[in-house]
């Protein structure tokens, strides 16, 4: 018979450690949709169990996020084609969807090491709007028919709209529109709320703005192409992609359900209703009853 204390110290046999999932970082920009889809993005990911997720967002802007992502500080965020190729790349941004998203895949792939994956039905990019009353007097429904008009009309935009290429100084180039004033705020609630009360005719904004749909406001078509495409996308270091395989498995069909509209209520369940980005991501993926 084995004395009791040595069979207490026989050696224990371990059991196989159950497989941990890959680390995954999401940083975002700090916008209200920025702070959306990085929750989307890090519950759609938890909840198929294909990474343990960090959240790093609301980082700040643009080159911010880029530089975050480049230095290994993060994995993955949202961003737009546009500004990926015009600011990031500081590349010309004419072209279709498809070819800008082309450009700007091989270009980030290039330089570093970065791929664009899982586009988006969102596409973010700058318009002009009018109240209904002001499209139907003046028979607008494209920037080329607000030109025609615009030397009697008051524009209310942000404080760089003035002398950004792809403010004014653009639209009097490719369309010849010069506006009789010119009312600047900074926040864009501020530029809404001028056209609601009728202290603007015209107002610059992004196109899944919540304020568009809620307040009933007519977007213009860019009919010359002046402005790129802003399709959403995930911007991910590619080794990634390697360590979270089914990472676009996920994503992709997520992205696929975010359209211009779709976003539009998310940001105003934020904005508007006060939720926090996290309640409205998992009520937007919670399963239909």
């Amino acid at each position: 018979m084995i004395p009791r204390r040595a069979a207490l110290a026989l050696p224990l046999v371990p059991r196989p450690a159950r497989a941990q999932a890959p680390l995954l970082r999401i940083g975002s920009k700090n916008f209200t949709e920025q702070l959306v889809l990085g929750e989307l993005w890090a519950q759609a990911l938890e909840a198929a169990g294909v990474a343990r997720v960090e959240r790093r967002l609301n980082l700040g802007g643009t080159l911010i996020a880029q530089g975050a992502l480049t230095t290994g500080q993060i994995d993955l965020y949202p961003e737009y084609t546009g500004t990926g190729l015009g600011v990031v790349l500081r590349e010309d941004t004419a072209g279709t969807a498809e070819q800008v998203l082309a450009r700007v895949r091989e270009g980030y792939r290039a330089r570093f090491n970065l791929d664009w994956v899982a586009p988006s039905g969102i596409d973010n990019g700058n318009v002009l709007l009018v109240l209904p009353a002001t499209a139907q007097r003046h028979r607008l429904s494209t920037l080329s028919d607000l030109a025609r008009v615009a030397p009697r009309l008051t524009l209310s935009a942000g404080s760089e709209f003035a002398d950004r290429a792809d403010g004014l100084p653009g639209l009097k180039r490719v369309y010849g529109m010069e506006f009789r004033r010119l009312r600047q705020f900074s926040a864009l609630g501020l530029r809404y709320a001028a056209l609601r009360h009728g202290q603007a005719d015209v107002v610059n904004g992004y196109a899944t703005d919540w304020q568009i749909a809620a307040g009933g406001f007519v977007s213009l078509a860019d009919d010359r192409a002046f402005w790129p495409p802003y399709q959403l996308c995930a911007v991910v270091r590619r080794q990634v992609l390697d360590t979270v395989p089914r990472l676009v498995e996920v994503l992709d069909p997520l992205n696929r359900r975010l359209d211009n509209a779709v976003m539009q209520r998310l940001n105003r369940q934020v904005d508007q209703d006060g939720d926090e980005p996290r309640e409205v991501a998992a009520r937007f993926l919670r399963p239909a009853s």
